[in-house]
């Protein structure tokens, strides 16, 4: 009999022994076939059942967590937490494991049984708004279909291509059934495809005006698209359908600051916080408004208030390392490190404060215990990442094979010959927000954010090729016309207005719009594109300290970040070679020892007249929502170019994948 199927059929054994209430000799049966097998999923769950069962609480906790170091995302495995903890009387963190579990799983009826038992037990009145939903989401969920129960089973799994074909099918006898739509949008976001889930949405919204969960889907994909102002227009619908709804508070105050009205966030912040005292989430989320506005003390004080009232809120202590200037006591240290076997704290809480301790033993001049903490969050990171560094490497290439001197000079007289945008491209952590803040201090030009607009359009042209694996992009610019071209070029323009103030410039600091050049040169011929570089080993250590939400997975590794600035600097090479002087290449370094050279240098390129608010930039009022907005409020300072040699130690993996790259610089 093959390996694979004795131990299926083993398990089938300890399944039985577990049907009949032999847990004792389950158990034993499951240490013997794990002997062998240290990392079988369903081994180390079953284990664990049958230790909750035992009573041995413990023991089953450690299973757990074995379990969750090998699959962070094993929704069962957060609901077999909250049953284990619900049996040691702990209800909060039974309840927090429920809530994880619903999460990463809403198709998990059990968990949300367990927390209205619970809640329904505990008869506490600032939980009955709670109560309220939970029991609305359980009606719900009961209500949905089998078939569409199985999808969502399989989104939480990543099983994405056998859950779209399963929805399809559905979708095909049940064309308008909102709940189906919501979960085709789902798996379109899961692969990017934005553009398809902004359309099931909006139609979903559109035949059921009532599904607040369409709804809010919906606002979610317009704010990935930086679509600010029709995301707060339906979250003003929300609030008008239900003024007393937190949730819908939330999503309301979310999308307020997202527009820039940072006022109207924090009052309607506090207005939640009125109704739920204290809420981690709600005080983690008023932080961050305040941080973008400048306001580091009060920002401060209300990660602190999250963290006092819920000790495992990764993501406030985190907040709190991304102000940059900002250093934990040791009272901090020693609370963030107290979470290390909470066997119940989600996979993400552990990530953020993977980064926050690296963070802070690296202030503390403990550089081993940082880059073991560092190393650690992006290893848990990487562990939930499907990125591959040849399809980025292939993809290159593509680039360069399209982009051949015969196929530019055939297209030299398209695009839309605007002149408004300013791009500033390179990696992330390469000092392109400090670029971006000292043009944004000049009177001509407004600065934006990091527009997705170029991403979106590329991912448009890519389409069908996560799926098929047939690629469309670059190679379908070939098949384009000057008319196209100027199209996409106008396009662009009229869609990032709604981003500008009344300057006749604006800057786009999109870092991965280097990979476009040749896409941005054919639209918009006239822009002016700026790439802002950083020394190799400065630029890509800061970037693997640096835990990136989404859009930069290349960063979770040594070796793949090495390898992803080699493969940059090589198409940047190919750039400058098709178009000669396009590009203006500003070196950090240079910047930071000679500020006014390199400032009157960029306005120059920009044919923009000297302004010496560009020089003191850092007394320029704007919002600024990077991880570099602490910094770039503050004078230009050298203590950070080197940063990296503290850990020089461990970059050796870095060293080998930049190769010759490294001895390049500057490039």
């Amino acid at each position: 009999m093959p390996e694979a199927s004795l131990v299926e059929s083993e398990l089938n054994d300890v399944k039985k022994l577990m049907q009949a209430s032999k847990f004792a000799e389950a158990e034993q049966h499951l240490q013997a076939m794990l002997g062998e097998s240290q990392k079988n999923s369903d081994m180390l769950y079953m284990m664990a059942v049958c230790q909750r069962y035992e009573k041995k609480y413990s023991e089953a906790l450690g299973t757990l967590q074995r379990l969750r170091l090998l699959l962070p995302d094993h929704s069962r495995a957060y609901q077999e937490i909250g049953h284990v903890y619900r049996e040691m009387n702990q209800i909060d963190a039974a309840l927090n494991s429920y809530s994880q579990a619903t999460l990463i799983n809403p198709a998990l009826e059990a968990s949300f049984r367990s927390q209205i038992d619970i809640l329904r037990d505990v008869n506490r009145p600032d939980l009955a708004i709670r109560l309220a939903d939970l029991e609305k989401q359980l009606a719900e969920l009961r209500a949905t279909p089998p078939v569409l129960i199985a999808v969502t089973d399989l989104i939480s799994q990543g099983k994405l291509v056998k859950a779209e074909q399963l929805c399809k099918a559905f979708m095909q006898k049940n064309p308008k059934h909102i709940e189906g739509m919501r979960l085709l949008a789902d798996i379109a976001v899961r692969l990017g495809v934005l553009e398809d889930a902004e359309f099931l949405l909006e139609s979903a919204v559109a035949f059921s005006p009532q599904s607040t969960k369409a709804r809010m889907d919906f606002i979610k994909v317009l704010r990935k698209q930086q679509k600010y102002q029709e995301a707060l227009a339906h979250a003003k619908i929300l609030i008008q359908q239900d003024p007393q709804n937190p949730q819908f508070q939330s999503v309301f105050a979310v999308e307020s600051m997202q527009s820039g009205d940072y006022e109207t966030a924090l009052a309607t912040f506090d207005s939640i916080l009125e109704i739920l005292p204290e809420e981690p989430v709600t005080l983690t989320s008023r932080g961050n408004a305040l941080k973008t506005q400048g306001k580091k003390d009060e920002a401060i004080e209300s990660y602190r208030r999250a963290i006092k009232k819920y000790p495992a809120h990764g993501e406030a202590y985190y907040s709190l390392a991304n102000l940059k200037l900002f250093s934990f006591t040791a009272k901090e240290i020693v609370a963030m490190e107290s979470q290390e076997h909470n066997p119940g704290i989600s996979h993400m809480a552990r990530i953020y404060l993977d980064f926050a301790l690296g963070k802070a033993y690296e202030d503390m001049g403990e550089f081993d215990k940082a880059f073991s903490y560092y190393e650690r969050g992006n290893s848990f990171k990487r562990s939930q990442s499907r990125y591959k560094p040849e399809d980025i490497t292939a993809e290159f290439h593509a680039q360069a094979d399209v982009f051949s001197e015969g196929f530019i000079e055939s297209n030299i007289d398209s695009g839309f010959k605007a002149a408004d945008p300013i791009f500033i491209v390179g990696l992330p952590r390469s000092g392109s927000t400090l670029l971006e803040q000292i043009l944004a201090s000049h009177s001509q030009v407004d600065g934006t954010m990091e527009l997705p607009n170029i991403l979106s359009l590329a991912q448009k042209l890519r389409r069908g090729e996560i799926l098929s694996g047939t690629s469309h992009y670059p190679s379908v610019l070939k098949t384009f016309d000057s008319e196209t071209f100027s199209r996409f070029g106008e396009t662009y323009i009229s869609d990032t207005r709604v981003h500008r103030g009344n300057a006749p410039f604006f800057i786009d600091k999109m870092p991965n719009n280097f990979r476009h050049i040749g896409l941005i040169n054919l639209i918009l011929p006239n822009a002016k594109i700026i790439d802002a570089r950083r020394h190799p080993m400065g630029c890509c250590f800061s970037a693997f300290k640096q835990l990136f939400h989404e859009g930069q997975e290349f960063t979770y590794g040594l070796e793949q970040i090495g390898t992803y600035y080699k493969d940059y600097v090589e198409l940047m090479d190919h750039w400058d070679k098709v178009f000669p002087g396009k590009v203006l290449r500003v070196q950090y370094e240079d910047v930071v020892a000679d500020l006014d050279t390199q400032v009157r240098r960029i306005l120059d390129y920009c044919g923009l007249e000297f302004e010496e608010s560009c020089i003191s930039f850092y007394e320029t009022d704007r919002s600024v929502r990077t991880p570099s907005s602490e910094q770039v409020r503050q004078p230009i300072y050298q203590s950070g170019i080197e940063q990296w040699k503290n850990f020089e130690d461990y970059l050796d993996p870095l060293k080998d994948s930049l190769g010759p790259v490294l001895d390049r610089y500057p490039i």
